[in-house]
């Protein structure tokens, strides 16, 4: 445990330098959604970084190579999707209303902004480590339970993601808002899904005869990223723009759809 701290620090230390540069790349381009690109790849590399990097010296085991794999997988996905949608799109309407709400002040809030969501990633890692050092024997049951609830969380997200950019593309749905497919069972899918995935880490640290007592704090990541999503950053960013933008269209889209847990929506 003790060998593990200083690895962790390092994986801090680099989310602060990645998100620096983030910064810097949204300052040039004026383009805010950049700095989520940078998050999620950092994140993916610190954690790669955690599950694999010889603390004692020893080969890494199975279950942290699968650890290392699942959580690469996630950031390449979600880091190209957003990659994506930064290049083609205009400012995702979270950093523009932040940006007009700070005015001259953007970039400097923008930076301790940005600094925050370092420290979010580095709190976030701890749940990987945990996860990827649980010592016990394997790779077992509890390990391929944990691989499918991640992997159907992939899947789930990237799905939602596809939904959402197919009902955008349709000229016709200006105005609109989505409600096909997963969105017609939760207003934020997407959301829900990434949840679901960060839900996979205490089922791989988790060791029930209680010889890996530090792998009980993989349940901080799903319970942070939960209040990050519902409460901070994402689901209450977004709905206060689709208010502001298409209040009638929401107002009742809200009516009748689950805002998180998909559930089959109202009539």
């Amino acid at each position: 445990m003790i060998g593990l701290l200083p690895l962790w620090g390092a994986a801090a230390l680099f989310l602060i330098a990645v998100m620096s540069a983030a910064w810097l790349v949204q300052r040039r381009t004026g383009q805010g959604g950049w700095a989520d690109v940078f998050w999620s790849f950092g994140l993916g590399l610190a954690g790669v970084g955690v599950a694999l990097f010889p603390v004692s010296g020893a080969a890494p085991s199975a279950r942290q190579w699968l650890v290392a794999a699942l959580i690469g997988l996630w950031s390449l996905r979600l880091g190209l999707h957003i990659a994506r949608r930064a290049a083609g799109e205009a400012e995702d309407a979270r950093y523009a209303r932040l940006r007009a709400e700070w005015g001259d002040r953007f970039q400097t809030k923008m930076f301790g902004f940005l600094m925050l969501q370092a420290g979010a990633a580095a709190f976030l890692t701890l749940s990987l480590l945990a996860a990827a050092r649980n010592p016990a024997a394997g790779p077992s049951l509890q390990d391929g339970i944990a691989a499918l609830v991640f992997l159907s969380a992939v899947i789930g997200e990237a799905v939602a993601d596809r939904q959402l950019a197919a009902f955008k593309a349709d000229p016709a749905n200006r105005g609109r808002v989505c409600d096909i497919g997963l969105w017609g069972w939760s207003r934020h899918p997407n959301y829900f899904f990434e949840w679901l995935g960060w839900c996979a880490w205490p089922v791989f640290a988790i060791d029930l005869d209680g010889s890996w007592t530090f792998g009980w704090l993989a349940l901080s990541g799903p319970a942070y990223i939960y209040w990050l999503l519902t409460e901070v950053s994402g689901a209450p960013l977004l709905e206060a723009h689709m208010r502001r933008s298409r209040p009638q269209a929401f107002a009742a889209y809200a009516r009748r759809t689950s805002r998180f847990f998909p559930r089959p929506p109202k009539p």
